[in-house]
């Protein structure tokens, strides 16, 4: 499980550089500057949540149950809510209206945060021995 965490990890960590960078250099010329503020903050959240699970991924202190959980509410949670924020913020350059798909970013939001909610749940039920 550490493993699919850790490059799970390494992916999210990886696309969320690329499109930071193609916000920056791609974007920029063809979306508003609101557009790509939005942007940044689906890679932001998706780059949180890459250390995120670097760490979960290689703490001992977190057992193989909770590791479990928080991998799939992250991996998830990241495509709801980062995924349909880069869709939202590049909505003027597609056919599609995005807008009609727009609360599914809430639940993808609410899936990170139980996420992190599991983690303390986790060391709540640490042994302090």
């Amino acid at each position: 499980m550490n493993k699919s965490i850790l490059i799970t990890a390494a992916i999210l960590g990886i696309l969320s550089i690329i499109l930071g960078a193609f916000a920056a250099h791609g974007l920029k010329k063809v979306i508003p500057a609101e557009s790509i503020a939005t942007f940044e903050t689906g890679v932001k959240y998706q780059m949180y949540h890459a250390l995120f699970l670097l760490f979960v991924g290689s703490s001992s202190y977190v057992s193989l149950t909770y590791q479990k959980i928080i991998l799939y509410l992250v991996i998830i949670g990241v495509v709801l809510f980062s995924g349909s924020i880069y869709a939202l913020a590049t909505n003027t350059l597609t056919s599609f209206d995005f807008k009609k798909i727009g609360f599914v970013t809430p639940i993808g939001g609410l899936l990170l945060i139980l996420s992190w909610v599991f983690l303390l749940i986790n060391f709540l039920k640490i042994n302090s021995n």
